[in-house]
């Protein structure tokens, strides 16, 4: 299982992207815009990026380039319904690794991203700590203590998020769309009380399941304890 992100702007394009990399169980993260892919990929870690060139706000042409300058490392997977070689040219120039023109078969973009997901990963490891509670994006492990928990991956990618921010609050609507994505068609407000209640019961010491706490009216907050306390 790979964590990927994938930029499209066309929703019917995305959700079949989004469901073919699901089948073969990967964690998939879905946007629709340049300018939002950039602030997700300096928030997360990704194993794989799968960008289309046409986008709006910023095109995947110099997201690719940005995310290159800022030293991304992840193999990047440029789609298009440009077919030029003078244009395959200027995306490998950019820094793309592959190139897949559109329209595209399931089967041969499976194939291109086994062969990325196959090299070997530069992603930097970066262990987030609050608390007793310790995430490795690069494992994909939780542990509160030496105890492990065991999440599942919307709540893995949920828990990951606040301890990135901690100490700030998100509503349920910026939480979808972090989490599960600018297409995402769930209820926010249902979707997000669910998951963030299971989260604190497979985080929770003897009966303590306040890590995330709910700002009422607002949203939720995951709490960090101050420098020195207990």
């Amino acid at each position: 299982m790979a964590k990927i992100l994938v930029v499209e702007d066309d929703p019917a394009v995305a959700n079949s992207v989004k469901e073919w990399l699901e089948h073969e169980r990967h964690l998939v993260e879905l946007v629709g815009n340049g300018l939002e892919a950039m602030d997700l990929l300096f928030t997360f870690d990704y194993e794989l990026i799968v960008l289309d060139w046409n986008l709006p706000k910023l095109s995947g042409l110099d997201v690719c380039k940005q995310y290159r300058s800022r030293r991304g490392k992840v193999p990047v997977l440029m789609l298009t319904g440009k077919g030029a070689i003078s244009e395959k040219e200027e995306a490998f120039d950019c820094g793309a690794d592959d190139y897949l023109t559109k329209p595209f078969h399931p089967r041969e973009l499976l194939a291109r991203v086994k062969a990325l997901l196959r090299r070997p990963s530069e992603i930097r490891r970066n262990v987030l700590e609050v608390g007793s509670v310790t995430l490795d994006p690069t494992s994909r492990s939780v542990t509160v203590g030496n105890r492990e928990v065991n999440l599942a991956p919307r709540e893995f990618a949920l828990l990951e998020f606040l301890m990135r921010h901690p100490n700030e609050v998100f509503s349920d609507d910026a939480l979808v769309n972090r989490v599960w994505g600018s297409f995402s068609e769930v209820s926010p407000d249902n979707v997000v009380r669910k998951t963030v209640k299971r989260v604190r019961e497979k985080l929770s010491v003897d009966g303590d399941t306040t890590i995330i706490k709910t700002v009422y009216g607002v949203g939720y907050q995951l709490v960090a304890p101050e420098k020195g306390s207990g």
